[in-house]
């Protein structure tokens, strides 16, 4: 898990780091696979050097990247009619983190959305309908529960009927001639 606690940001006056939007710092999660990969990248940098630089250093631009860069890989691997952009691939990666089980809260720190309705709002037609899970286990609840509720009440009654056997038998004595 990566912390995000700042980001460049660029107004008239040129580039400037500032925290992310909402102000909040984002936890994002990347997967083993992908971390043996940014280790690579890792290995002859200091603790606080860009991972992702531009091609002569320095901070990356978004939008130098995405027409110097991203829109030549599109093309080179022949998807570029398909329309992805940087923006498609975050939600490339919400739907990618619902369909492997995250659920709204998890989804909502990963894109640092302010709220959970934000993150349902956008992605929630891709968690599952689990309505049918829902009256399964209601069914499944009742059925322990009457299940229960039967065996306490045999045990009562087996109680009962012994009580009963007593008293009938005390009142029998109690009833007998005296010899």
């Amino acid at each position: 898990m990566y912390g995000i606690a700042e980001t460049w940001s660029r107004d008239k006056t040129g580039l400037y780091l500032d925290t992310p939007k909402n102000h909040e710092r984002r936890s994002v999660p990347v997967p083993a696979f992908l971390l043996k990969e940014l280790e690579l990248l890792m290995a002859d940098r200091k603790p606080d050097d860009l991972l992702f630089t531009a091609p002569e250093g320095g901070t990356l631009i978004v939008g130098n990247f995405t027409r110097r860069r991203f829109k030549k890989a599109l093309e080179s691997a022949g998807l570029a009619a398909l329309g992805i952009t940087l923006h498609k691939l975050r939600h490339t990666a919400a739907s990618l983190a619902i369909a492997s089980g995250a659920d709204v809260k998890v989804v909502q720190t990963m894109l640092g959305h302010k709220t959970a309705t934000l993150t349902l709002d956008t992605y929630g037609h891709l968690w599952p309908d689990r309505l049918d899970e829902v009256s399964d286990r209601l069914d499944s609840q009742r059925s322990k529960v009457l299940k229960l509720a039967k065996k306490k009440a045999e045990k009562a009654q087996k109680k009962a009927a012994k009580l009963a056997a007593e008293v009938a038998a005390l009142e029998a004595a109690a009833n007998a001639p005296a010899a």
